[in-house]
């Protein structure tokens, strides 16, 4: 199907897929970056910043389920658009804070210890894995294959709530272990 005035270049299916790929690729050769950029102490803060737009996207992806499910489609596209929104800022703040920071290292005990890492691991996992359902679902509705739209989506919602469910988890277990 050919692209519509609103299915701009970003989403044309070949882009879907280089980028699919290209993304986690470019983040895990950034973040094994061994030695650090010095991009100034702002950075130590990126944490933070970036467990709130898990926790806003995630109140986003809710927001727009809802909207959908109540047959309001503006609504809906405009709070997706959000949300894929603040997916992109947390790319960049995720790689600005891993470029320019050692990793922290987890300091929990006893039965929080596999329950962090395993939220950790399922997180970084599905979080390669949802990339490409998410480029492909804006891709759909962009383009509006509705049915295509609503087939990925039902792979793509679970999976990028999960992801930033699981990110708000993952920062307030390991909050308490980075250095202020």
């Amino acid at each position: 199907m050919e692209q519509t005035s609103a299915g701009f270049w970003l989403f044309n299916r070949k882009w879907v897929n280089v980028l699919s790929v290209a993304i986690p690729v470019a983040v895990a050769l950034l973040i094994g970056i061994r030695t650090k950029l010095p991009l100034g102490t702002w950075t130590s803060t990126l944490p933070h910043v970036i467990g709130a737009i898990n926790s806003l996207t995630a109140g986003l992806l809710i927001a727009a389920l809802i909207a959908i499910k109540n047959k309001k489609v503006d609504l809906h596209r405009n709070l997706m658009y959000g949300a894929f929104g603040l997916g992109a800022i947390f790319l960049v703040l995720y790689i600005l804070y891993h470029i320019s920071n050692p990793s922290t290292s987890f300091g929990g005990q006893g039965w929080v210890r596999p329950v962090y890492y395993f939220l950790l691991i399922s997180h970084i996992g599905l979080s390669i894995v949802v990339v490409r359902f998410v480029l492909l679902a804006m891709h759909y509705a962009l383009t509006k294959q509705f049915t295509q739209h609503r087939r990925i989506v039902k792979i793509a919602y679970p999976l990028w709530l999960y992801v930033s469910v699981s990110g708000v988890l993952v920062y307030l277990l390991i909050s308490p272990y980075y250095s202020h």
